[in-house]
C-alpha cells in the first residue's frame, strides 16, 4: 500500500494546520517562530514547543495586508523590542495566503543588510 503523505496549507489554515511547517522551521534555524494564516491566527513555537495556537502580532498582520517583508522591533507581546523578521506565503497566484516569522533573539540574522 503506498500511502501519500502531505502538508497542504490555505488562507484558511489553523495554528494546529500549520504547527508541523513551523517546528520544521525552529529546527532550521532554533529561534522563536510564529505563523498565521490570513483567516486564522496561528501558532507560535518556542523551545521546538507550541506555546500558543491563537497567536497574532503586529509584523504578521502588516505582512498579510501589504505582501511584504517586514523588519523591525516588535512594540508589544511577548517579544516586545526584540528584532524580528516576517514574510508572507503566496499562492501561485501571487496572493498572501499566511505569514511566518521569525524572533532573532541571538542576534545572528543580519537585519543591516535589509
Amino acid at each position: 500500500m503506498n500511502i501519500l503523505a502531505k502538508l497542504e496549507m490555505s488562507e484558511n489554515s489553523t495554528g494546529e494546520d500549520l504547527e508541523p511547517i513551523a517546528i520544521a522551521l525552529y529546527g532550521i534555524i532554533g529561534l522563536p517562530i510564529t505563523m498565521r494564516s490570513k483567516n486564522h491566527k496561528g501558532v507560535r513555537i518556542e523551545g521546538s514547543k507550541v506555546v500558543d495556537y491563537n497567536y497574532t502580532g503586529e509584523y504578521l498582520e502588516e505582512s498579510l495586508k501589504t505582501g511584504k517583508v517586514i523588519h523591525g522591533f516588535a512594540k508589544s507581546g511577548p517579544y516586545k523590542n526584540m528584532p524580528v523578521i516576517v514574510s508572507p506565503i503566496k499562492n501561485k497566484a501571487g496572493k498572501t495566503i499566511a505569514v511566518v516569522g521569525a524572533v532573532n533573539l541571538s542576534g545572528y540574522i543580519d537585519l543591516a543588510r535589509f
